[in-house]
């Protein structure tokens, strides 16, 4: 069992000729003339989010720990009355990840949980877990027992309430997002009331939270299912990108794969015409399972080659090779589910302090995919932006949340770009975003909304159909408007 991440392999272009070659490129961008740069202000009353774009003043942020017990919840309930007395907003935060300010309360308290509270309960394969616990710290406490998470984000810095709370899917199949398997919660209400949500109890409750961006109430523990953890073999194939949809639905379809994703080319000449479809399947041999691994230097590695796709297209089209024919020979060895998810954001942090990493997402049907496909190519090549990488998912139909953005099953299409800290590469990426957003739409399909606020309130209505049923539920629920965010202010309170 290699040490190392298959994930990196594959995202890096896993090779280690790849780290030398990137180190002569590495790539220096420069931010044109006649641009105005983006200043980033630090300050103690200042939260920002993984954009860098986001700096938000805040009342006071504090930090809140031990155990989901009375003397949390009272912390919590005298934290809403004093900001509901104060006029002010709250909001709950984890690794605040999104990145337009989902989970900054302007001019409010802002809390944060550190907690490793987690329970397990083998028999009925669930376990017992504090809001605030980070997934790293779940797989660190289900791994030496045999368990893994069912489904979770696709990296392991994100706390457990914040991912129901935006609702993340994963790359496990054939399953839905991270909330279809919450069982159930305990959650504050603005009035200060605890109550308990299932899709049985205040199922109302359970549904508009799922993907409420913390707007209904502050959730203290959560029931989540996990699954057992077990050895994989991957299995890689490379297609044209119109054979792609087709082949997934296959994979999806076929008992036998537990995990699946793809990727597409992005360098911008033959941008979108490759595909590489990755699934996972069990080996007959279970036994004597490795602890889960994390990163190993081949992450690192992996970084360096990502990076020096920046402005180079000759390297983007080496990467695909690279991810093509020798990632799989690097990648072939069996991995367990565990050591496939543990893997950090901070593999790929980008270190360069005149751009940052922004992520899109928008989910499509199968039969729409080519659609996809070829408004993407209409509207990337053609911006300021440095496309990076995109991944594709499966989604499974979400017929629970209030805001789901998969009412019947999708592919889930998770864009990486980086964009200069300029103000015309704001203004850029606010264009290319919007015109893709339509064309996605009306392809019935729908975008992700933890990422930049560029998107029109027509824009969010469209792919939302039920998002004023939220703000009506919201307003009913929290009068006062205790619970806010980004959200609620640019978005959703304006409904």
């Amino acid at each position: 069992m290699k040490t190392w991440t298959r994930r990196a392999a594959l995202v890096g272009a896993g090779g280690v000729a790849g780290w030398e070659i990137a180190s002569l490129i590495n790539a220096r961008l420069p931010v044109y003339d006649g641009t105005r740069r983006i200043e980033l202000p630090t300050a103690e009353t200042v939260l920002n989010d993984a954009s860098g774009l986001s700096a938000t003043p805040v009342h006071k942020h504090i930090t809140l720990s031990g155990p989901a017990d009375d003397a949390l919840i009272a912390a919590i309930r005298q934290e809403l009355a004093q900001a509901k007395s104060d006029k002010r907003p709250l909001n709950i935060g984890a690794a605040r990840h999104s990145m337009g300010g989902q989970a900054i309360p302007r001019g409010g308290t802002a809390i944060t949980f550190d907690t490793t509270d987690i329970d397990l309960d083998s028999t009925g394969l669930s376990y017992r877990a504090h809001a605030g616990a980070r997934w790293s710290q779940v797989i660190a406490a289900l791994d030496p027992t045999g368990f893994s998470p069912k489904v979770m984000q696709s990296n392991n810095d994100f706390g457990l309430a914040a991912t129901y709370s935006v609702n993340a899917h994963g790359w496990p199949v054939p399953f839905g997002p991270m909330g279809s398997t919450v069982r159930s919660l305990r959650m504050i209400l603005p009035t200060g009331d605890l109550v308990t949500c299932s899709r049985t109890e205040n199922s109302d409750l359970f549904a508009l939270a799922m993907g409420g961006y913390g707007l209904i109430g502050v959730i203290i523990d959560m029931d989540i299912e996990m699954v057992k953890n077990t050895r994989l073999s991957p299995r890689f194939a490379v297609m044209d990108a119109s054979a792609f949809a087709p082949a997934f639905r296959d994979a999806i379809n076929d008992p036998g794969v537990t995990m699946a994703y793809g990727r597409l080319n992005v360098e911008r000449k033959t941008f979108f015409t490759k595909a590489l479809l990755i699934t996972y399947r069990e080996t007959p041999d279970q036994s004597d399972l490795p602890a889960a691994s994390g990163s190993g230097w081949l992450s690192h590695a992996a970084s360096r080659l990502y990076r020096a796709q920046l402005g180079n297209e000759t390297f983007k089209s080496f990467r695909w090779w690279n991810e093509t024919r020798i990632g799989p020979r690097l990648a072939a060895g069996d991995v367990t589910r565990n050591a496939l998810i543990n893997e950090p954001v901070a593999t790929l942090d980008d270190r360069n302090p005149s751009r940052t990493d922004i992520l899109h997402e928008y989910f499509v049907g199968f039969d729409a995919f080519e659609d996809f496909v070829q408004a993407c190519r209409d509207v990337i090549p053609d911006s300021y932006q440095e496309f990076l990488n995109v991944t594709l998912r499966y989604v499974a139909q979400d017929d629970q949340s209030v805001l789901s953005y998969a009412p019947v099953p999708r592919i889930a299409a998770v864009m990486s770009f980086s964009q200069e800290l300029t103000q015309r590469a704001e203004a850029d990426m606010a264009r290319l975003t919007r015109a893709l957003i339509d064309r996605v739409t009306d392809i019935g399909g729908a975008y992700y909304l933890p990422y930049r606020p560029h998107a029109t309130l027509d824009q969010l209505a469209a792919a939302y159909p039920s998002a004023e049923t939220f703000a009506r539920a919201k307003r009913a629920l929290d009068p006062d408007l205790v619970l806010r965010n980004n959200l609620w202010d640019h978005y959703l309170g304006q409904l």
